[in-house]
């Protein structure tokens, strides 16, 4: 028999099409994040200073318009009053791009609860500060 038996092909790509269409949806959910210590894209030099709020691993929440002044942390604020100092700087400048720099210790619930508080007040959308991997820390595990 010289023939190629492509049913086992068929399949397979049956199996991956159904697998394909499941995931579709979900890749448009949720909030576009990069995770600490992730290799990611820097901010772009032409964007104006952003609106940044730091919440360190106590918990405390500080706001500050300008991710390129790294010593100054901001201004603390609480969580109930983020939402309106956030929606008086949107307000202020609507296209405004808001970035969340949170300690990776600190509990997954309280980040969402700052992205929840920081939808409300007008943000668009939001994203995650994070930093580089350290390269000499990676080449020493592999």
């Amino acid at each position: 028999m010289s023939e190629i038996n492509i049913v086992p092909y068929v399949d397979v790509m049956l199996v991956l099409l159904v697998i394909f269409m499941a995931t579709a949806p979900l890749l448009n959910q949720g909030v576009d994040v990069d995770l600490p210590q992730a290799p990611s894209d820097p901010l772009p030099d032409d964007e104006p200073d952003p609106l940044v709020v730091t919440v360190n691993r106590e918990g405390a929440v500080f706001v500050n318009t300008g991710v390129r002044r790294d010593t100054d942390q901001g201004r603390r604020v609480t969580i109930f009053s983020l939402e309106d100092e956030v929606s008086r700087i949107i307000g202020a400048r609507p296209n405004l791009p808001v970035y969340i720099r949170a300690d990776h210790a600190l509990d997954y619930g309280v980040v969402v609860s700052v992205m929840t508080v920081l939808q409300k007040a007008g943000a668009e959308s939001v994203g995650l500060i994070t930093d580089p991997p350290d390269i000499s820390a990676a080449a020493d595990n592999g």
